[in-house]
């Protein structure tokens, strides 16, 4: 294996969460394209010019649990220089801050915020 390639996103409400992928985190549109077939929006998003998201739309997804823990994957992650100007960006766009945790075997910082589906989405200082 050479790295991860993407991650797949299913949400709840497309445009809702297009706009807080693109906004919020400022992930750039690299295509959309609507699935006829499977009544699907299939939106690929970047980071820096790398591919990283595939952000779904399906009708009546079926709930996935955040809280409490359930089995599967359960986060996505980004690195980030200063978690205090992404901290005060979040909460410029409405979206609220965990608390700052200390990771106790890297010593690093990092806070979790909620996707509009409730997706847990971790900001790690580098």
């Amino acid at each position: 294996m050479n790295k991860v390639h993407h991650t797949a996103i299913i949400c709840s409400n497309y445009e809702i969460s297009k706009q807080f992928y693109i906004n919020v985190l400022g992930l750039e549109i690299i295509r959309e394209v609507y699935r006829k077939e499977r009544q699907s929006y299939k939106l690929d998003l970047a980071l820096n010019g790398n591919y990283i998201i595939e952000l779904f739309s399906f009708p009546n997804p079926p709930y996935r649990p955040s809280r409490p823990e359930a089995c599967g994957l359960r986060h996505i992650a980004f690195e980030v220089e200063d978690l205090e100007s992404i901290i005060t960006h979040c909460k410029n766009n409405n979206v609220i801050a965990e608390p700052i945790r200390l990771d106790e075997f890297t010593n690093k910082r990092f806070t979790f915020i909620a996707d509009p589906d409730n997706l847990p989405i971790e900001f790690y200082e580098k």
